[in-house]
């Protein structure tokens, strides 16, 4: 069964446990490491993730996973927070990080370049085409098609000395 159908087999079974546990399932992986094949399942919430979150829901995904088998010999496991640099992937996590910092990788250059940082601005549609509007600086802001895109991802913002507080 080839990777990415797994993939998807397992995003359809993990996406309502995780909405049922409070949480957002962020991504699923499902890859050769070295001699294993790793099933890399990466959560979310508000209020961030523990570790108690990523055992309750690795312990609840195993059994639905050994109940539908739908992967074949072994594999191991593995549920993660997204961490600093959460991967974003669909179109609510555009909008829910609009005002944050991002890194943008592009499958071919556009203006001669491949990788763009800068505030997301948010997300817009035109002729059936869909953007993901960033501030670069502050006279430059750029509409990217999304389809252009490789990867994009959160860029920790380093914490001023105002409380904790970020600059913004």
């Amino acid at each position: 069964m080839p990777k990415e159908r797994i993939d998807a087999i397992v995003e359809g079974l993990g996406a309502p446990l995780a909405e049922r546990l409070g949480y957002e399932l962020v991504e699923v992986e499902y890859h050769k490491e070295g001699p294993d094949w790793v099933l890399r399942c990466t959560i979310d919430k508000d209020q961030g993730i523990t570790t108690d979150d990523c055992q309750r829901f690795s312990e609840e995904l195993g059994q639905v996973l050994d109940q539908e088998d739908p992967i074949p010999g072994s594999y191991l496991l593995e549920v993660s927070s997204p961490g600093l640099e959460r991967p974003l992937k669909r179109d609510r996590d555009f909008q829910r990080f609009t005002g944050h910092k991002i890194e943008l990788k592009l499958l071919k250059p556009i203006e001669n370049r491949k990788v763009f940082t800068g505030e997301l601005l948010g997300i817009a549609a035109r002729d059936d085409v869909q953007f993901v509007i960033i501030k670069i600086s502050d006279q430059q802001t750029m509409e990217i098609p999304r389809e252009s895109i490789a990867k994009a991802h959160l860029v920790p913002e380093l914490f001023g000395n105002e409380g904790g507080r970020k600059k913004r």
